[in-house]
C-alpha cells in the first residue's frame, strides 16, 4: 500500500483551551489547500484519509477533502503521542487499499518514518504541511520512501 503521511498545517499558538483546540491560521489554511491541490493535480488522491482527532489535523484533513480527497475518518491512534507499532497494526485493517493518507503530528510522523525505514543513525524531521509517500506492507515493519516534499516546494 502507498501511505501518505501529511503533517497538519500551521496552527495558532498559546490559545486558552490547550493544544488540542488550536485551529489553523490563514497561512495553515493556504498550506492545506496547496497539499490538496498537489495530490489532486499529481493524480495521488488516496482511497482513504485518516486523521487525528486534534482540531488542527481535522481541519487540515477537511481542507484536503474540499480539494478532492475522501472525507476524513477520525482515528484516535493518530493523536499526539502515536506509537509506530500501534500505527502499523491499525493500518493493517486497510491493507487491501491502494493508497491511504494519514494526517497527524510531530514528532510522531518522524518517529514512524524512522521506524518503517530502519533509520537508526539519522533523524528525520517532518515540517508542517509536508507530504511523505512510503510503500508499506502492514503489519510488516518495513517500508520504502517514494518522496518527501515540504509544503514550501509544492506549487502555489
Amino acid at each position: 500500500m502507498t501511505l501518505y503521511l501529511i503533517r497538519h498545517a500551521t496552527a495558532a499558538h498559546g490559545l486558552s483551551g490547550g493544544d488540542f483546540v488550536r485551529s489553523l491560521v490563514p497561512k495553515g489554511i493556504k498550506q492545506a489547500h496547496r497539499v490538496g491541490t498537489f495530490l489532486r493535480e499529481s493524480d495521488l488522491i488516496p482511497d482513504l484519509v485518516l486523521t487525528s482527532p486534534v482540531l488542527r489535523a481535522k481541519e487540515t484533513a477537511e481542507i484536503l477533502a474540499r480539494e478532492g480527497c475522501p472525507a476524513p475518518l477520525v482515528e484516535s491512534w493518530l493523536s499526539c503521542g502515536m506509537r509506530p507499532e500501534i500505527a502499523l497494526q491499525e493500518l493493517s485493517a486497510y491493507r487491501e487499499l491502494d493508497a491511504v493518507a494519514t494526517v497527524g503530528h510531530e514528532p510522531d510522523f518522524s518517529t514512524f518514518v524512522e521506524y518503517l525505514l530502519g533509520a537508526t543513525f539519522c533523524t528525520i524531521r517532518v515540517k508542517k504541511a509536508s507530504v511523505i509517500s512510503l510503500e508499506i506492507d502492514p503489519p510488516r515493519q518495513a517500508g520504502s520512501l517514494n518522496f518527501s516534499i515540504p509544503c514550501k516546494y509544492l506549487p502555489e
